[in-house]
Formats: structure tokens, C-alpha cells, sequence
């Protein structure tokens, strides 16, 4: 009897190790070298970017213009906070760029307080397309706008125009341990459609491949669709995160301001992404990015914001930032 409540006692835990056991070889080792906090998000530090703290990552410049009154408000994605608040360091007042409460606190979503009256706000790239149509913010720095974002204006029925102002490179990236350094634009086209699913396909480890995406309307989920071409996104396998990760991003977004450092960026087609690449154009994916404001808004100075960026000041401004100036 004592023999049998001892059996009873041990098989469940038995059951319980082999089990364990069976989870720690299916998924802590595959999880333990898998490459799979390639994509892990990253928020940017806007902190860092402070238009009149002495202490922000910005570029001086000795700026022919200055603005004093009607001052045009920006808004921006994420990866061009430090373009814009670089013109506000060096052509705005100091004393327009104001918080609720008073001081600047990176308690909220998006990392900001900016009050209403604030010359700078920071509302990323869903919201602050939206924020420029309707009106609260004059100029918004940013990717390419998505079908949605222009059809939201067009139902608004506000004409939005699209200035270039520089370059940057939309890439694609891996954790660091992952051996793959470079892709053809086919074959990432392919691993997002779902008909390559193993990094052994493309030259690398026997592991699954987990191809990430973005949130919809966000700048680099747009410049990805414009990359797939039409192209239908695969469904993935429900086991892809035991793999390891392919994400895309913008360059300096990536290496400057988030500084992942456990990521690499992917040559594509067999040319890095660097800044020579970018300039002379034999880099495959080189995106624009555009200062877009409302057709119809009067303000006087968003004329000579928009000239002095495509200045030689301006693209110095646009280079000592991080980006390629979109003009020599």
C-alpha cells in the first residue's frame, strides 16, 4: 500500500520533468541562439533631443535666419525628431518650446509632454499626418505618407504638399549573432511572402526565419509595402519565434538614435548602406524624406522654412543631423 502511494507520489512528478525536459530542448535551446531580438521595439529618447537644453545631441549652426513671430509648429516621426528640433535650436526663440506641468517628461506613450502652445510637438507618424491635415501642426517632418494618410487628407479635403529635404537609407537587419550579411531585394521579397521560411535557404543557420513587421501607417511599415511591390505578405508560421528575426528600419534611425547595438544592419544586393552608398545612389532602397504642410496655410514663414532648408545651410543642417543632405 505504502509502495503505491510512493508510485502515485513520483509519476506525476516524473511527468512533469520529462516534460520540462521536453520544453527545454524544443524551446529554451532553439530560443537560448535564435536571433530573435533583432526587432525588439525600440522607442526614441526624445529627451535626447531638446531643442534649447545645452545639453542635446543637436548641431549649432551660425543660421542667416531667424525667426521671432508666427512661428510655424513641427511635428515628426520618430526617426526625424533630431531634424526638426534642430531647426528650432537654430532659427526659433528660446523660450517656444514649452511642457505640461512645465518641465519635459518621457512618462507618456510617445515620450513627450509638449504643451499646446508648444513650437514642437512630437505626435509620430500616424498621428501627426492626421495633426497637419487638421490643422495643429504647421510642418511635419517625414517618410513618404501612406494611401491611408492621403486619403485621409483628400476626404478632409486638404491639399498637402510633399518637399524633399534629404535622403536616408530604408534597411533591413538581424541580431548580431546571425551569420547572414547580406540578402538580394528577391529574396527578402520572398521571405515576406512566405515562400522562403528558413535562414538555410538564404546561406545561413538551420533556423526559422520571423519576418516583422510594422504598425500600419507608420513610416517604415509604408516604405516596406512600396518595397514588396504589391506583393501579398505571407502569414507566418506559428513557430517563427523560435527562429530568428528579419526587421527593417531607416539607417541613422537604427544606428544613431535607438543605437541598437545588438542588431546589424543587411547589405542588400551586396551594398552596405553607408552614407556614400546613399549619396551616390547604388544603395537599392534610398527614400526621400519630405517637409509637408497644408497648401492652403498662410502662415508667412513656412515659406522661408521651407527655403532656408533647401539651402546650403539648411542641407548642412540636414547632414550634421545624421541623414544625406538631398542636395550637394
Amino acid at each position: 500500500m505504502k509502495r503505491r502511494q510512493i508510485l502515485m507520489l513520483l509519476v506525476p512528478v516524473l511527468l512533469c520533468g520529462m516534460f520540462n525536459l521536453g520544453m527545454y530542448r524544443v524551446l529554451t535551446c532553439r530560443l537560448s541562439n535564435n536571433f530573435s531580438s533583432a526587432s525588439q521595439a525600440q522607442m526614441i529618447d526624445v529627451g535626447r533631443y531638446l531643442p534649447f537644453d545645452p545639453d542635446a545631441d543637436l548641431p549649432d549652426l551660425n543660421s542667416s535666419v531667424k525667426l521671432s513671430e508666427d512661428l510655424p509648429v513641427l511635428d515628426g516621426a520618430a526617426a526625424l525628431v533630431p531634424v526638426y528640433a534642430a531647426v528650432i535650436r537654430n532659427l526659433y526663440p528660446d523660450g517656444c518650446v514649452t511642457f505640461e506641468g512645465g518641465e519635459f517628461s518621457s512618462d507618456n506613450f510617445y515620450g513627450e509632454n509638449f504643451a499646446p502652445d508648444s513650437a514642437m510637438q512630437y505626435r509620430n507618424t500616424v498621428r501627426g499626418f492626421q495633426a497637419v491635415v487638421d490643422g495643429s501642426a504647421d510642418v511635419f517632418f517625414s517618410a513618404a505618407a501612406s494611401e491611408d494618410q492621403k486619403r485621409y487628407a483628400q476626404e478632409q479635403g486638404v491639399e498637402l504638399v510633399y518637399v524633399p529635404v534629404g535622403l536616408e537609407a530604408f534597411v533591413f537587419f538581424v541580431n548580431e549573432r546571425n551569420p547572414v550579411e547580406t540578402l538580394t531585394s528577391e529574396q527578402i521579397r520572398e521571405i515576406y511572402a512566405g515562400n522562403i521560411t528558413n535562414w538555410s535557404e538564404v546561406g545561413g543557420p538551420d533556423r526559422i526565419i520571423n519576418p516583422v513587421t510594422r504598425l500600419k501607417g507608420s513610416g517604415s511599415q509604408t516604405l516596406f509595402e512600396m518595397f514588396m511591390g504589391g506583393r501579398a505578405i505571407g502569414r507566418k508560421s506559428p513557430f517563427a519565434v523560435t527562429g530568428g528575426a528579419l526587421g527593417f528600419s531607416f539607417r541613422f534611425y537604427l544606428e544613431g538614435i535607438v543605437g541598437n547595438s545588438g542588431v546589424k544592419m543587411l547589405a542588400l544586393n551586396g551594398v552596405t548602406p553607408t552614407a556614400e552608398h546613399i549619396r551616390d545612389g547604388s544603395y537599392p532602397v534610398v527614400a526621400q524624406f519630405y517637409a509637408v504642410y497644408r497648401a492652403d496655410n498662410d502662415n508667412p514663414n513656412i515659406p522661408i522654412l521651407i527655403d532656408w532648408l533647401l539651402s546650403p545651410e539648411g542641407q548642412e543642417l540636414i547632414g550634421k543631423t545624421g541623414y544625406i543632405a538631398i542636395s550637394p
